[in-house]
């Protein structure tokens, strides 16, 4: 039978893949480029989640805590499907 993921834990580990995640890209479209708003946008909405999350643990919410670490981690991916972003660690990221 398969074990039953358990909230703080799962909590934990998406609060550090995406506290590494935020340190691991680098916005890569040029100044005068139409998408440099695009990809300055997804970095901020991914460290204000990061943020939101911190402040959910703090508040012993881990439900949104997690949702917060999720949905950050999602705003990095979309700029790295989508180009904006360059990373230093593929590992974290679903390329």
């Amino acid at each position: 039978m398969k074990q039953k993921a358990i909230l703080p834990e799962k909590v934990k580990r998406y609060e550090e893949l995406l506290r590494k995640a935020l340190k691991a890209f680098e916005i890569v479209v040029q100044e005068n480029s139409h998408l440099i708003k695009v990809a300055q946008d997804y970095s901020n909405m991914a460290s204000s989640y990061y943020d939101d999350g911190m402040h959910f643990i703090e508040e012993e919410d881990m439900v949104n805590a997690l949702v917060c670490f999720s949905y950050g981690h999602a705003w990095l991916d979309a700029g790295v499907k989508l180009g904006v972003f360059k990373v230093s660690d593929e590992n974290l990221f679903t390329i």
